[in-house]
C-alpha cells in the first residue's frame, strides 16, 4: 500500500500554480465561431479550474499566478476569490502583460479553440513572489505544466516544488502541454522530465507522456508503460489518462490497475482534465484509497464534459457522490 505522508495539519489543503485566464464559450452549440451570436464569459486556465474544483468539493484551496492590471484580470480574481480560493499567492503585473484568452466553439467534437497568449501575464511570475511559508501551509502543491514552459515562471514553478519538498508539502504535476507555449519538443521533454522527477504525483494523458519521452524513447507505442516505468523510480504514483479507454495507474510499489469511465453525452472535450485533477486530490487529502480516488475524478471528468461550461460545471461533494451512486 503506498503511503504519501501527507501533512494533515495545515490550513490549506492545496495550492494551484500556474495560469488563470478568462475563456469565451460559444452560445450556440455545435456551430463554427464564424456564425455564433455571441459568447459567455467564464474564469478558465488549468490551475484556477483545478482550484475551483477543490472549492466545489469542500477543500480550502489556493492559487499562485499572476493576471494582468485591468478589468479582465479583476474578473479573474473576484470569481475566484468570490468561490473561496486563497489569492495572497497572485501578483497584479503591471507590466503590460495581459491575462490570457481562450475563445471556444461548443461542440463535442473537431471543437475549435482559439488561444491569445502573447506576453502572458502567469508566465510573468517570478521567484521573488514565490514565498516558502505559503508553501508550507498546504498540503499539497498542484504545478500545471505550462507554467514551466518559459522563464521567469519556469524557475518560479521549480522554486515552489522545491520548497514543497523541503516543507513536506505533497507535489502533483498535471502535464498540461500545449504545444504553443514551447519553443521545441526538447525544451518541453527537459523540463516535464525535471519536474516529474521531483513529484509525488504525475498526471497526463497518453500523447503528454509522448511528449515527456521524446529524447530517451521516442515514438514508443506501448501507452505509457515505458513512462510509468521510468518516472515511478523517482515519484510515487503516475496516472495515464487515455480519454474513452480509462486510465492506467502505476505506483512505486509495484501495483497497477485500471478504471474505466463513465458514459455521458459529450458536450466539449474541455475541462475534463482539471475536474478529474481536482476530484483527485481532494479524494487523496481525504484519506480515500487509491482506486475511489481515480474513480472520483473520472466521474468528476464525466460531468464536466456533460456540461456547457468549465469551472461552473465542477461538481460539488454530493453531486459527485450522486452520479457514482446512480
Amino acid at each position: 500500500m503506498i503511503d504519501l505522508n501527507i501533512p494533515l495539519d495545515r490550513p490549506i489543503d492545496a495550492i494551484c500554480l500556474g495560469r488563470a485566464g478568462v475563456d469565451l464559450y460559444a452560445r450556440e452549440a455545435d456551430t463554427d465561431l464564424m456564425d455564433v451570436s455571441g459568447f459567455e464569459k467564464y474564469v478558465g486556465g488549468s490551475p484556477a479550474n483545478i482550484a475551483v474544483a477543490l472549492a466545489k468539493l469542500g477543500a480550502k484551496p489556493g492559487l499562485i499566478s499572476s493576471v494582468s492590471d485591468d478589468g479582465l484580470g479583476k474578473f479573474v480574481c473576484t470569481y475566484l476569490e468570490s468561490m473561496g480560493v486563497d489569492l495572497q499567492g497572485v501578483a497584479v503585473d503591471k507590466s503590460g502583460s495581459r491575462t490570457s484568452l481562450a475563445i471556444t466553439e461548443m461542440k463535442a467534437y473537431d471543437c475549435e479553440v482559439v488561444i491569445y497568449r502573447n506576453n502572458a501575464a502567469d508566465l510573468s511570475l517570478n521567484a521573488k513572489q514565490i514565498d516558502p511559508a505559503y508553501i508550507a501551509s498546504a498540503k499539497a502543491l498542484i504545478v500545471t505544466g505550462t507554467a514551466l514552459s518559459s522563464s521567469p515562471s519556469r524557475e518560479a514553478t521549480l522554486l515552489a516544488i522545491d520548497y514543497a519538498r523541503r516543507a513536506g508539502t505533497l507535489v502533483v504535476l498535471d502535464i498540461d502541454y500545449r504545444a504553443y507555449s514551447w519553443n521545441s519538443p526538447e525544451d518541453s521533454a527537459l523540463y516535464y522530465q525535471l519536474a516529474a522527477s521531483l513529484s509525488d504525483i504525475v498526471i497526463g494523458n497518453r500523447e503528454e507522456f509522448d511528449v515527456m519521452e521524446y529524447m530517451v524513447d521516442r515514438g514508443n507505442k506501448d501507452d505509457g508503460k515505458t513512462a510509468a516505468r521510468y518516472l515511478i523510480e523517482s515519484t510515487q504514483v503516475v496516472v495515464i489518462k487515455a480519454g474513452e479507454l480509462g486510465s492506467k495507474v502505476y505506483t512505486r510499489d509495484g501495483n497497477y490497475f485500471e478504471h474505466g469511465i463513465f458514459p455521458v453525452t459529450v458536450k466539449k472535450p474541455f475541462g475534463a482534465g482539471d475536474s478529474f485533477a481536482g476530484a483527485l486530490v481532494y479524494a487523496l487529502l481525504n484519506g480515500y484509497g487509491l482506486k475511489t480516488v481515480v474513480k472520483m475524478g473520472s466521474a468528476a471528468a464525466a460531468i464536466n464534459v456533460s456540461s456547457d461550461s468549465c469551472t461552473e460545471a465542477m461538481p460539488t461533494l454530493k453531486e459527485l457522490q450522486d452520479f457514482i451512486a446512480k
